[in-house]
């Protein structure tokens, strides 16, 4: 018997003993030759071996994780065109070669990705989106956390985007929508179209179907099959001593609850306060967020007594799913939390694992006063605001919620990214500043006491870019994004580390991300976006991206700067130079010397190029 590590490929054929049933000798004849020409020269050519035939179905061994995905996608090129469909499994593994057979855990994963697998799909395991070519990121898109039988440990399974089937269409479509009898015919007028060869423009569904939700859209950039919701503002109805941060803090608890469930597209709390106002019809507000469900409620709290009212929407029919209203103490604030959350999900994604339910029910501290201060901490400054006193009155409000609960994760990050915001404000010498080394072990306190917490990687990514430890802000912010997969400001410090480290395709595709979770985003989303395109060479998209960010926001300082440079690099000197004295009329500290020390693209050669760029432009060589 011989040990190895290797790529298994299981596929099945769909409705196989149907059609057998029906016609037993021309699907058997049918059969033998797809195996004969295409799946047997198909394995050999990528330089795999099928080990197994089970009549309707394979097994296949590959040196390498490439190969053999490539082999399945060109396996279902070729089953789209004939009478069969394929699901198709692939996983990297440990396995046992034994007189021509193989076995292990390694081929067992395999067989139960094919077995979650819809006809025409492709799903892999984590350990094959891992040991893929890193250009080839781009082909997986992230499914969730599944349970599989007979295997203890929830698995990491990825689907591989196939652009230009005639099933990746399809299957962009949400699985509770495709599976909701009251939406059935919008997905047969979305198949009607793709059949009879419509040319289809990447526009929302809605613009042709009526009544689809303008979230879902025919771009192969944004394909996402996962459901869409919004966690609208939770209405403050307390009659005495009025308390809009609790009612705030309630819905961004809840929304981050169902952020950590990576099978839900969450938008941002920040995109659902920015449009709270805007309309009072809720098919709107969906339609400007982009989302197919929508979560209302109200917050009433009075002395001790808590009553929290909700009601979940279908966006496409306008029906409520659900209500519930919560009569508790406040005490049991966090019951009403994981309630809420537990019943969302089980809504929306009833195939989730028992796992992220109990996960949204832990408590984050024991001390309701504590958690009532965090809020109003989280209430008086965020990441990215430049008021001094707000960051000193939020560090004030989590030091007092630390002195009743020292182990508050939670609030322990928040008072780390007070230090390190504080420092972030400063013009040069920020690598040595005692405030981010106070920073720094506050966050990594954090992370200490809550492994799970995303917020404290983010705070910790924040802090090494300013020391200059790209690869370690880089680690720190992928953990902040594997926790917690539907936070846009994790992903856009991810996007923004991988900037400084040179990664930077998957930084303009980590960029566009956060700003879909996040469609009212601040113009610093914006910013990041362009300096990503920017550094990967597409000039053109990033002149578009930063104008529509100055069109918001014409003293921004941000994308003043990148607007500069791409002035200045194109040859555009005049308008450069117009830019560049607006930027240092905008933001007098600027200097050539301040973006040295501060080294926006790190140690890329590329920082090089954006100096010269901003030189061309007249950029202050000091302030």
């Amino acid at each position: 018997m011989q040990r190895k590590l290797a790529a298994i490929m299981a596929a099945d054929i769909v409705g196989y003993s149907r059609l057998m049933a029906e016609d037993e000798s021309s699907t058997y004849a049918e059969l033998r030759t797809v195996f004969d020409n295409l799946i047997e020269p198909t394995v050999a050519r990528h330089g795999g071996a099928t080990f197994k035939t089970t009549g309707d179905g394979f097994l296949a061994m590959f040196p390498s994780v490439n190969a053999a995905v490539d082999a399945a996608l060109a396996i279902q090129q070729g089953f789209d065109d004939g009478p069969f469909k394929l699901r198709i499994g692939i996983n990297l593994g440990d396995v046992i070669e034994d007189n021509g057979d193989v076995y292990g855990d390694g081929v067992n994963v395999a067989a139960r990705l094919e077995a979650m697998a819809e006809p025409g799909q492709i799903f892999v395991s984590g350990a094959v989106v891992m040991a893929a070519e890193r250009n080839r990121g781009d082909l997986f898109a992230r499914v969730g956390r599944r349970r599989a039988k007979n295997i203890p440990e929830l698995l990491e399974v990825y689907r591989v985007r196939r652009v230009g089937s005639s099933w990746s269409i399809w299957r962009q479509v949400p699985h509770v929508l495709r599976c909701s009898a009251a939406r059935w015919s919008y997905g047969v007028a979305a198949i009607a179209l793709i059949l009879i060869g419509t040319q289809i423009s990447p526009l929302p569904l809605a613009a042709m179907v009526s009544g689809i939700p303008a979230a879902l859209s025919l771009d192969q950039t944004r394909a996402d099959p996962r459901p869409s919701i919004a966690v609208m503002p939770f209405a403050t109805m307390s009659g005495s001593g009025n308390q809009p941060y609790f009612a705030d803090g309630l819905t961004e608890d809840v929304t981050t609850a169902l952020a950590r469930n990576p099978e839900l597209q969450v938008i941002a709390r920040d995109s659902t306060y920015a449009v709270r106002s805007q309309e009072t019809d809720v098919r709107k507000l969906a339609a400007k967020l982009g989302v197919d469900y929508v979560v209302e409620g109200s917050a009433r709290r009075e002395g001790d007594q808590l009553r929290v009212s909700a009601q979940l929407i279908d966006v496409g029919t306008g029906a409520h799913l659900w209500s519930r209203s919560f009569d508790k103490k406040v005490a049991d604030v966090f019951t009403v939390q994981s309630e809420l959350t537990t019943e969302i999900v089980a809504q929306l994604a009833p195939y989730i694992g028992r796992s992220e339910a109990a996960a949204a029910a832990l408590r984050p501290t024991d001390s309701l006063q504590a958690y009532d201060l965090v809020l109003q901490a989280r209430d008086r400054y965020r990441h990215g605001a430049a008021d001094q006193n707000a960051i000193l009155d939020a560090r004030g409000l989590y030091q007092r919620a630390l002195e009743m609960d020292p182990a508050y994760a939670a609030a322990r990050a928040g008072l780390a990214l007070t230090y390190i915001g504080e420092v972030a404000q400063r013009t040069g010498g920020q690598a040595d500043a005692p405030e981010l080394d106070l920073g720094l072990s506050e966050a990594r306190q954090a992370v200490r006491l809550d492994p799970n917490l995303g917020f404290g990687y983010q705070v910790i990514s924040f802090g090494l870019a300013l020391q200059a430890d790209y690869s370690g802000g880089l680690q720190a912010a992928q953990r902040a994004v594997e926790l917690n997969p539907n936070d846009p400001d994790s992903m856009i410090a991810l996007a923004k580390a991988q900037v400084r480290f040179g990664d930077y395709p998957d930084a303009v595709a980590n960029a566009e991300r956060a700003r879909r979770l996040h469609p009212m985003a601040p113009e610093y989303y914006a910013y990041v976006h362009g300096q990503a395109l920017y550094a990967d060479g597409r000039r053109e998209e990033a002149a578009t991206v930063i104008s529509e960010c100055l069109v918001r926001a014409p003293r921004d300082a941000n994308c003043l700067l990148i607007q500069a440079a791409l002035q200045g690099g194109s040859g555009e000197l005049e308008k450069a130079q117009a830019t560049m004295a607006s930027l240092v009329e905008a933001h007098p500290a600027f200097s050539l010397e301040a973006e040295r020390a501060y080294r926006r693209f790190g140690d890329e050669p590329l920082m090089e190029e954006f100096l010269q760029d901003l030189a061309r432009a007249k950029a202050p060589e000091t302030a």
